[in-house]
């Protein structure tokens, strides 16, 4: 091998030192540039990453693994409605789990130092790919290209190792041996103590549609660390990204000498899904869930006696009690509402605003005001097909659309609900058949929560009229801890107001904004210092990320002896 074991540590330990360094001071830092900017990267490269998105297109993708028994592909591009063609191995679930066992055997043993080190090289390898991968998640997610690019490559790299973060500070916090002495009567007793990290068991990841890598990569470092081998599962409209992934890291393990069955990839199709095969193989012991409410509520109450990750979703608010320039916070929303056409977990859908309205900077403003505001911020986005299309994107499947249009037709007939904005199609200048649709906006009295009481995937946002700043809170958090909430928003220039907020926000386990506005996105979320779902209401179990994260990936064996004393040596 060109590139030693030790070399490969000793080449990524100031990346796991300062990854250490930042999640412990949740200062900013980052391995890598998020922006797809030439400037930031090797001539060539965005054109190169292009081209081989645009090879893959109409072939077969080339992944040997053990016990393929056919192949499929599906996908369809939001952005040209056109197949894009691919097919990938489907395996037979018994022989994957088999081929993941075995390789266990091995990985284990492996130190963790080394372990971590294999997973940076990974990360490493797949930004080298970034530009490609930027390509593949458009095509199949709906995401704009730089969204895609950021947010589904060096953001959720970030997130990845972070998790290795994470996973470092659990395995050292492990003494591999110990020297025991204590007295008992007259009796001097001494023992070696030795404590061996042990692997719990297969991890199965199972990705969803919308943003395939973001959850994924911290699930699969967090296995891969603490020595278990990994089964990813991708949603089967949304394969290609998972597919370069398991592709690049099989490379680098077969490149190291490890066995590359330590990830593959699970596919599988709409009409025959195959993820409750893996859940119900014994081996399998780690299950890390990213997708619908409704299938990882039926994870929580039906995986028993094994480790179980979800990241579902939620009701994320806005409560807007006062603010100093409207048209900045209404901008603030808007902007949190269209990125992505509000097909991300931080997405806001309802904004609670005061019967009265609001004092602002310049005085007070009506409901009706703010909500034209609101409605004003989002045609600036939507009436610009240049800004839409790079802050909109695409919507990822026809049923968001259709979620959307029957939340318009039911508004309509919904006694004193206002529709303030019309769904409608913005013309995409790069791709003229994208699937498109701009928010939905609709007024609504405190008493009608059968429209805004749950959450709707796709672009919506209700205004909702609430007697005052602190009813509007009770409501939202109310919300959050019945149906789940990951981001959640308030606006106010009444700091006693914020404090006796606080409270209310935290033990309903949401993770609050407050008073965001300017270049950075509201809904924002920064590996290494924002912990992303806090796993206290139903919108999630699990954090990304902290130590509960990766410290029950692995259990500790023990075995203790005897101490040999000094001149002696132990009995063969």
């Amino acid at each position: 091998m060109a590139t030693s074991l030790d070399e490969l540590i000793s080449r990524h330990a100031a990346t796991l030192a300062a990854a250490i360094d930042a999640v412990e001071t949740r200062k900013n830092w980052s391995a890598f540039k998020d922006s797809p900017s030439a400037k930031f990267h090797a001539p060539g490269a965005p054109e190169a990453g292009k081209a081989a998105f645009e090879a893959q297109r109409g072939r077969s993708f080339d992944l040997e693994q053990p016990g393929i028994i056919a192949r499929s592909g599906g996908e369809v591009s939001p952005f040209t409605r056109q197949s894009l063609g691919i097919d990938y191995p489907v395996c037979d679930p018994a022989a994957l789990i088999a081929a993941a066992g075995t390789a266990m055997a091995d990985w284990r043993k492996v130190t963790p130092d080394t372990r971590i080190a294999l997973c940076l090289e990974m990360a490493t390898q797949l930004y080298a790919r970034n530009f490609e991968m930027a390509h593949s998640v458009m095509h199949v997610a709906g995401q704009s290209y730089t969204q895609a690019f950021s947010g589904s490559g060096p953001n959720a790299l970030d997130r990845g190792i972070e998790a290795l973060a994470y996973a470092a500070k659990a395995m050292r916090d492990v003494a591999p041996n110990a020297r025991w002495d204590r007295m008992f009567g007259k009796e001097s007793v001494s023992l070696d103590k030795h404590y061996a990290l042990v692997p719990r068991g297969i991890g199965l990841v199972i990705c969803c549609a919308s943003f395939p890598t973001w959850n994924a990569y911290p699930a699969m470092f967090a296995d891969l660390a603490t020595g278990n081998a990994v089964i990813v599962k991708p949603h089967p409209v949304a394969i290609l990204p998972m597919a370069i992934v398991v592709q690049q890291c099989r490379r680098v393990l077969a490149e190291f000498g490890c066995d590359p069955n330590l990830v593959t990839l699970a596919v599988d199709t709409l009409d025959a899904p195959v993820a409750q095969t893996f859940i119900d193989d014994p081996a399998v012991q780690i299950v890390d869930f990213t997708g619908s409410p409704r299938y990882g509520g039926h994870l929580e109450r039906t995986v028993i006696g094994k480790l179980l990750f979800t990241e579902t979703a939620g009701i994320n608010s806005v409560v807007l009690d006062s603010c100093d320039d409207l048209a900045a916070t209404a901008t603030a929303i808007a902007r949190a509402l269209c990125l992505f056409s509000a097909q991300m977990c931080t997405s806001p859908q309802n904004v609670y605003v005061p019967v009265g309205g609001i004092e602002t900077g310049r005085g007070r403003a009506s409901f009706d005001e703010v909500a034209m505001a609101l409605v004003t911020a989002i045609d600036s986005i939507a009436s610009d097909p240049a800004m839409a299309a790079g802050i909109m994107g695409a919507v990822q499947a026809d049923p968001s659309c259709e979620i959307v249009r029957g939340l318009a037709a039911r508004a309509a007939q919904t006694p004193g609900a206002r529709i303030l904005r019309k769904p409608v199609p913005y013309p995409h200048p790069d791709f003229p058949d994208a699937r498109t649709m701009t928010p939905l906006v609709v007024a609504l009295p405190a008493d009608n929560a059968a429209l805004y009481a749950e959450e709707h995937f796709g672009p919506v946002l209700f205004v909702i009229v609430t007697a005052d700043g602190d009813t509007a809170v009770e409501e939202a958090t109310s919300l959050a801890r019945k149906h789940g909430a990951i981001s959640s928003y308030l606006y106010s220039t009444d700091e006693a107001f914020i404090d006796r907020s606080l409270d209310a926000y935290a033990d309903a386990g949401m993770n609050l904004s407050i008073n965001l506005h300017g270049a950075m996105w509201a809904n924002f979320a920064a590996a290494y210092s924002d912990y992303h779902v806090t796993g206290l209401n139903p919108a999630g179990n699990a954090c990304l990320a902290d130590l509960a994260f990766v410290a029950g990936r692995f259990r500790v064996v023990q075995h203790r002896r005897p101490s040999v004393r000094e001149g002696e040596t132990r009995a063969a």
